[in-house]
């Protein structure tokens, strides 16, 4: 019966996506500094799964979100630790299945990639051909353009990634992450977004790779540290941007990037971002409360303090799939919400999820409350249902146990259909409610 539920559950999530080939506009023109932004099994990606039983693929794919969703608050909690200092690897873990995916164009004559789109990392890296290990994929061709160049050893960009080294002088490097190793050359090139070409842009060009996990497509870092988007384009884009994402319900399963600040919305609520001297990438918030219906939920103190030296806090992340918050506050919104569900509610769980209906329910409205702020939720960004309608789930969790337990994660389904504005240089996260889809 547990089989059949899970089988329902991961249907209902991604029902429409199989419908939607053929209505979804995969030729997208895209204009100005606007990218399209594409959940990684949209209609339009070439990673969706295919073949003569695609639900069963489905199925698997919603069934893992929560265990990689495990594995990327591993990656960020390792961050926050201390542990990892290798940007150039930064997202590798969450891309083994990335999320949200753009179109960029690299060299002259210009080629076509896909790159995961990750708020908590910095660099780019890009697959080149000829790499040994990466998977049969879309690579880039370096000979092939004219303004590739490798970057030399005693360039200022090579100073900037940990543990670089020298090979023919030219800076290269071999990083080591879970069971996998990266190697290759950090390097140059134009890159084009949307219409704006971007000439010299440093970017990892990977040569060589082992283990089980090698992702294919790359990765576009847009974190605040220097080898990522916003530095290197700062005089283009004023370390400026935002993203609408698209729901798992919608039919063209599109969002979009919008670059610099032209064009961002005028009427937006702000909170401050917080900045971590030891993680300077991460977008950290000041989350100060949840409400659960119109009761501000009694969540112990410290559970969403700000510490730098322990990584203590909350960040916006675009590649966790489903907020996580530390177990005393997460223990604390779930129990109120089974109070307001009533008496005569039966719990089950499905999955990872340990707050789910099996009943017709009406349900509580959810609000983050940040520092000079209020968002709430609509229910598709916190309510997963089953296709025949008897199973409704809490789609929150707490840190799982293995991992650094005092970070606060919001993730990618309860930001979509949300315009997120990152204002760098004013120390501002704005949100407004935006279809994007």
């Amino acid at each position: 019966m547990k089989a059949i539920l899970l089988v329902s559950l991961a249907l209902a999530v991604l029902f429409t996506v199989g419908q939607c080939s053929g209505r979804g506009n995969c030729k997208v023109e895209e204009k100005g500094s606007t990218l399209q932004v594409l959940h990684v099994y949209s209609s339009c990606s070439p990673f969706r799964p295919s073949g003569s039983s695609p639900s069963l693929s489905w199925e698997e794919t919603v069934l893992q979100m929560q265990t990689k969703d495990e594995a990327r608050l591993e990656y960020l909690s390792s961050l926050v630790a201390g542990k990892s200092a290798v940007p150039i690897a930064s997202g590798r873990q969450m891309m083994q299945s990335p999320t949200y995916i753009v179109r960029a164009k690299i060299g002259t004559p210009p080629q076509t990639l896909l790159l995961a789109m990750d708020t908590s990392s910095d660099a780019a890296w890009i697959p080149c051909t000829g790499c040994a290990g990466c998977p049969a994929s879309t690579h880039f061709s370096p000979p092939k353009s004219t303004t590739f160049k490798n970057v030399s050893c005693g360039a200022p960009q090579c100073h900037l990634m940990p543990k670089s080294t020298c090979e023919g002088g030219a800076c290269s490097f071999n990083v080591s992450y879970g069971v996998s190793t990266i190697a290759g050359n950090l390097s140059q090139d134009t890159v084009t977004l949307a219409t704006d070409a971007v000439p010299g842009y440093t970017f990892g060009c990977v040569r060589r790779a082992t283990g089980s996990s090698m992702p294919p497509q790359g990765l576009l870092g847009l974190g605040r540290g220097p080898l990522s988007l916003l530095s290197q384009t700062q005089s283009l884009y004023k370390s400026t941007f935002s993203y609408c994402l698209p729901s798992f319900k919608s039919p063209n399963f599109a969002g979009s990037l919008r670059l610099g600040p032209t064009g961002q919305p005028l009427r937006i609520k702000y909170t401050h971002l917080l900045k971590n001297p030891r993680r300077s990438s991460l977008y950290y918030v000041n989350l100060v409360g949840i409400k659960v219906g119109r009761r501000v939920v009694d969540i112990p103190p410290g559970a969403f303090a700000f510490n730098p030296v322990t990584g203590a806090g909350t960040v916006i992340d675009s590649g966790t799939v489903f907020t996580r918050l530390v177990e005393p506050a997460y223990a604390a919104v779930r129990n109120e919400f089974r109070r307001r569900m009533g008496k005569n509610t039966t719990v089950t769980s499905l999955g990872g999820f340990d707050t789910c209906y099996t009943v017709p329910v009406t349900v509580p409205t959810i609000t983050f409350m940040f520092q000079g702020m209020n968002v709430t939720l609509p229910q598709d960004n916190f309510l997963i249902h089953s296709t025949a309608g008897s199973t409704t789930c809490l789609a929150m969790a707490a840190a799982p146990d293995n991992v650094n337990s005092v970070l606060n994660v919001i993730a990618n389904m309860q930001q979509q259909n949300h315009r997120i504005l990152f204002d760098v240089p004013n120390s501002r996260l704005g949100v407004a409610r935006e279809l994007c889809s």
